[in-house]
């Protein structure tokens, strides 16, 4: 099979659904996208908007000689849609997570285990050009040996309270891009955690028991100790960081002249250029290069870069510290794993 053959379909056609959909499109090689959503009438104006073709529900883009499936549904609804599409015969790409909990993560990969179909989990950061050179920084040496790691993922304003609710909490949903990251540029485990969290902003945060804001500190099996700063009110706007700081040298992901960030220093003029307004933006590149990177797996070209084993792995550490927050004590990595 050549890229010039793929069918792609879509299933989900929300914020992220619809720019994957607009991505496809664009793609050297790709042939035609279908989408499919639970809400027809939603996927039909996609289509029409973006001149691709619909399907009135999952089970005709599934049946509609698809070469593979982007799934950009409503995490519930993941584990079906992999299943489904694997038991087709279709290469897989699914947002995170593969599950809403680590039970149905575990379920899904006990599917797999039988199956040679690929599946692709996507945590774009793996994709962005800063993370890879940090990658290559550390695995190269030319750090020397990391003593500490600190990462932000700070959202301008919160998503809605109906979003919330069904999140599964800030570490699951949030933090666990960061530590999936710290896992990937660093080639190392995560041992222990400790994490604290505080509610400063709306009260649907502490109705659905999360919290808007927090700080983790990580383990890693060499010694090196990480930082995640979390936080869904950073009105200074979308900041996404990662500080590799070694005993030869650092590395710092996402400081350009749009970080929100301002020195009050004398003489250190404010930057002119607008911030990230959201993930969207600040990765739109990143999501184009796990898309074609997708197109690789389909025509068997790679093997998938980012497996469900690694997408349970950053879960772990997620729900370690949601333990870690509500008993207010370190956790360690092996008291979450199943």
């Amino acid at each position: 099979m050549t890229t010039t053959d793929l069918r792609i379909g879509l299933a989900g056609t929300g914020r992220i659904g619809a720019a994957h959909a607009e991505t496809l499109k664009s793609l050297p090689g790709v042939g035609s996208v279908a989408v499919a959503d639970a809400d027809a009438a939603r996927a039909q104006a996609t289509a029409t908007k973006l001149g691709i073709d619909f399907a009135p529900d999952v089970e005709t883009l599934l049946d509609s000689g698809l070469s593979g499936l982007v799934i950009a549904t409503a995490t519930d609804s993941h584990p079906e849609l992999i299943t489904r599409a694997v038991d087709h015969g279709l290469p897989v790409f699914c947002e995170k997570p593969v599950a809403a909990d680590i039970q149905g993560t575990l379920a899904v990969l006990q599917h797999l285990e039988n199956s040679d179909v690929p599946v692709q989990i996507g945590f774009q950061r793996r994709f962005d050009a800063g993370y890879r050179a940090a990658r290559a920084a550390i695995t190269s040496g030319e750090l020397g040996w990391l003593h500490t790691l600190r990462a932000t993922t700070l959202d301008p304003a919160p998503p809605p309270a109906e979003y919330v609710a069904r999140s599964g909490g800030l570490f699951r949903d949030c933090g666990v891009h960061d530590f999936d990251i710290i896992r990937w540029v660093t080639g190392r485990e995560v041992v222990q955690v400790y994490a604290t969290g505080g509610n400063r902003g709306d009260e649907f945060f502490s109705t659905a028991g999360d919290v808007d804001t927090a700080v983790v500190s990580l383990t890693l099996d060499d010694g090196t100790l990480a930082t995640v700063s979390l936080s869904r009110y950073n009105g200074a706007g979308y900041d996404v960081r990662l500080e590799a700081l070694g005993s030869r040298g650092n590395a710092i992901v996402g400081l350009d002249d749009r970080t929100p960030l301002r020195s009050v220093e004398p003489g250190c003029p404010p930057s002119t250029s607008p911030a990230y307004p959201n993930f969207m933006e600040r990765f739109h590149h990143a999501y184009t290069a796990e898309l074609l990177a997708f197109l690789s797996v389909v025509t068997g070209e790679i093997p998938t870069p980012c497996h469900p084993a690694d997408a349970l792995e950053a879960f772990y550490i997620a729900e370690a510290c949601e333990l870690s927050r509500r008993d207010g004590r370190p956790v360690r990595h092996d008291e979450v794993r199943r």
